[in-house]
């Protein structure tokens, strides 16, 4: 892999160009990341509407019709549906791993199989979230074992 930067004063926007021959899994995964930074959703708290980095996110939960917004230590009230952001963020590191539940794999510390046939995920605030049965096998692609 080559990799080359220009820096420039006259630049105004940053631009990433990948030319490749084929799309492997390690590519995929290097687009997700890219694509992670590469914008932000919209969250209210205290009456404030603040723009918040995809990559700050852990995860996204739908509770009595509202959707909120958790990062590793702050929850925000998200104005969109979980379908609306599952489409939003389908080429990113997020996957929907419940009803109710939209999840940043990239902030997966571990995992572990319960005796129920789903999935404990452990994240790196050293919170849990469980992947319901429906969702294993997309999060099984996703998140590589």
């Amino acid at each position: 892999m080559k990799l080359l930067i220009e820096q420039s004063l006259d630049i105004k926007e940053t631009e990433i160009k990948i030319t490749c021959g084929i799309m492997d899994e390690r590519l995929k995964r290097l687009i997700e990341q890219i694509k992670l930074y590469s914008f932000s959703i919209n969250a209210q708290k205290d009456g404030l509407t603040i723009p918040i980095p995809l990559e700050d996110i852990y995860y996204f939960e739908a509770v009595d019709n509202q959707v909120f917004l958790y990062t590793g230590n702050e929850v925000y009230e998200c104005s969109k549906k979980l379908y609306e952001l599952e489409e939003l963020l389908m080429d990113t590191s997020f996957l929907r791993i419940s009803k109710s539940c939209i999840l940043n794999t990239s902030v997966v510390k571990s995992v572990k199989a319960s005796l129920s046939g789903r999935i404990e995920a452990s994240l790196q605030n050293d919170e849990k979230q469980i992947v319901s049965k429906h969702y294993i096998q997309n999060f099984k692609r996703k998140f590589i074992f």
